[in-house]
Parts: C-alpha cells; sequence; structure tokens
C-alpha cells in the first residue's frame, strides 16, 4: 500500500502518539518511515528576535536547536528498530513548518504524511494559523492526521 511514509513530530506528547501510529502503520505495509523534525533558523532582524545577537552566538543556538531535533528523531529511529521498521530520521531547517514538512515528503518521495493536529479553534487558530491544514491543503499525496 504505502512504500515510504513521512511522519512529521515536534517532541510533544500528541505528536509522539502519531509518530507511534505511523510505526504501526508502517510495520503493517511494510514500508520505509522518513521521521521529521522542522528546526527552526534563529530570528534574524531586530523584528523578528527583538535583540540582536553576534553570529558566533546565532551558530550555536541554531547548532543547540539542530542537535535537539536530531536527538528526537535519532530516537524514533531507535523505535522503528524495535518493531522491524526501516526508519530515516531527518532534520529540516525551515521558518514555515508546513513548507518544511511538504518539501521533505517530496525531497524523500514518501506517499503518505502522517501528522498530528493540536485542535485549535476560534481565535487562537486564526493568530496561531495551522500547519496542519497547510499541509492538508497543499499536499500533492495523502495526508493522515491525528488528534
Amino acid at each position: 500500500m504505502y512504500q515510504r511514509i513521512l511522519v512529521a513530530t515536534d517532541g510533544s506528547d500528541l505528536s509522539n502518539k502519531a509518530v507511534s501510529s505511523a510505526l504501526e502503520l508502517a510495520a503493517l505495509c511494510k514500508a520505509e518511515l522518513v521521521a521529521l523534525k522542522v528546526v527552526p533558523r534563529y530570528p534574524q532582524s531586530y523584528f523578528e528576535g527583538g535583540i540582536a545577537l553576534q553570529p558566533e552566538e546565532v551558530a550555536r543556538v541554531e547548532k543547540q536547536w539542530a542537535d535537539e531535533g536530531q536527538a528526537v528523531v535519532d530516537a524514533i529511529q531507535q523505535l522503528g528498530t524495535e518493531k522491524g521498521v526501516n526508519t530515516k530520521p531527518i532534520t529540516f531547517q525551515g521558518d514555515v513548518v508546513s513548507d518544511a514538512i511538504l518539501a521533505a515528503a517530496h525531497k524523500h518521495q514518501c506517499d503518505l504524511i502522517v501528522m498530528a493536529s493540536h485542535g485549535r479553534k476560534g481565535i487562537t487558530r486564526l493568530l496561531l494559523g495551522s500547519e496542519t491544514q497547510h499541509v492538508l491543503t497543499h499536499a500533492s499525496i495523502p495526508v493522515l492526521i491525528l488528534k
């Protein structure tokens, strides 16, 4: 059915449930699992970050975020190994999470995206936007949303 499944995670409890479901589905389909953690860039302009940092400090912070993101997907790879699922851990740097998810799915030729939805409603959804909604409406492959 599916050959390569991308699961997007932010390391939260809710996304960990999506990871568990994606691992189970990949095991059933004998599919490869691509575990993705999107890592943000450090805000560079005055209006983005409020405090200007030296380039060395920005590089240190971005490396720390990348290392933490890699640890999240490496843990998923370990879970995949325990379940007999070939798992590829990747991090992707980007400012817009949904665009990074779509780009990673395309780059790694995935045929399904699995992700969690926080289920925000009303003004909170309006102010924060919905990465899940953006992925769902812009993906050219099936998207499985878990709550």
